[in-house]
């Protein structure tokens, strides 16, 4: 059985998510909330927040033990790009993109 949590849309580029993810797969989930409280990153608060979704879920819907609970997945998937322009040197204009992404936590339940 899992429990899963999706934030759609946030205004992170998935590059910045990464690394943070990296640290807490396969992490139990207190331990990984512990880390993400001190991970002074910009996608640690979103990763916390997704976090604490999937446990309620897992908890209320599915009916899973909340002290043994796990990480088995986290991803952050690239979401739609906001494409702007900047005004640069003799009347040109530089591309900005402001990306964006879909970050998602899969839990589980330990044997």
């Amino acid at each position: 059985m899992e429990s899963k949590a999706i934030a759609k849309y946030v205004r992170i580029s998935p590059r910045k998510f990464k690394p943070i993810n990296n640290l807490i797969r396969g992490k139990n989930v207190d331990e990984a909330l512990a880390i993400l409280a001190f991970t002074p990153r910009a996608g640690s608060p979103v990763l916390e927040k997704v976090i604490k979704s999937a446990k309620a879920n897992a908890e209320n819907n599915h009916n899973m033990n909340a002290d043994k609970l796990y990480i088995a997945d986290v991803y952050a998937n690239q979401g739609p790009t906001l494409k702007r322009f900047r005004a640069a040197s003799k009347g040109s204009g530089v591309k900005i993109l402001k990306r964006s992404s879909h970050v998602g936590v899969v839990l589980k339940e330990r044997a």
